[in-house]
């Protein structure tokens, strides 16, 4: 497939359809997530006990925000795009309970759950909350589709490997990987969605340029996330 980065945005259009274009994006995260350090220790099987407990504690302080991105963005949806308003409350209602899952996951493992919601935000997941909520309070913000097509993407393809190999190698217990095998499921049935809509004929030239351009933004940002572990 051709690179989105290095393709002029119409030019990528008419030559590749748009699920063509954001798996272009999803292989240029794949390239970012093979160099973070903490995954490559995973894979290794050298990751630890307070590695894991370091991604959850690092990971809630974004997940927190996730339906509160979502609901910004039902929000600033006219009539005109109904059914991508639609989409964004269903979506962020089912959202909101997530960051209970990794509470409970973290607990189980030993963690304070007082200093898990007393966390702050490392650098990229600062960059990757700031640029999502700013994007949301665009007049309708088609573009998010981007977003939830990485940030999904991660939950229906990487989240349960993730998990099975942190039992793996460490031999933890379901009650302690329940938010990433979670995912699996619940984000596999949100792409499906997300791709019905993509292929629906509801997305214009432009605005498939802007789902692109957004997704390439965030799968940096939440590789940045993962690389930061806090700082």
């Amino acid at each position: 497939m051709t690179s989105a980065t290095s393709t002029d945005p119409s030019t990528a259009a008419a030559g590749a359809s748009l699920l063509e274009r954001l798996g272009d994006v999803w292989l240029e995260l794949e390239d970012h997530l093979a160099k973070v350090p903490v995954l490559q220790r995973l894979d290794d099987g050298t990751v630890t006990v307070e590695d894991y407990l370091r991604l959850l504690f690092n990971l809630r302080q974004q997940v927190i925000d996730g339906s509160l991105w979502i609901a910004r963005a039902a929000s600033n949806f006219d009539i005109d795009h109904f059914e991508l308003r639609a989409a964004a409350i269903k979506h962020a209602e089912e959202e909101h309970r997530d960051h209970f899952l990794l509470e409970a996951d973290y607990v189980a493992l030993g963690g304070s759950r007082a200093e898990l919601r007393a966390g702050r935000k490392n650098v990229g997941s600062e960059a990757l909350s700031g640029y999502l909520f700013t994007y949301a309070s665009r007049p309708n913000p088609a573009g998010l589709i981007g977003a939830m097509f990485i940030i999904e993407g991660l939950g229906a393809r990487r989240a349960a490997q993730w998990a099975a190999r942190f039992q793996e190698v460490l031999g933890l217990a379901d009650n302690q990987v329940h938010f990433m095998t979670y995912h699996q499921e619940a984000d596999g049935a949100h792409t499906g969605d997300m791709e019905a809509i993509l292929t629906s004929g509801l997305i214009d030239d432009a605005t498939a340029d802007e789902i692109v351009r957004c997704a390439q933004v965030v799968a940096r940002l939440y590789a940045l996330q993962l690389e930061e572990l806090d700082r």
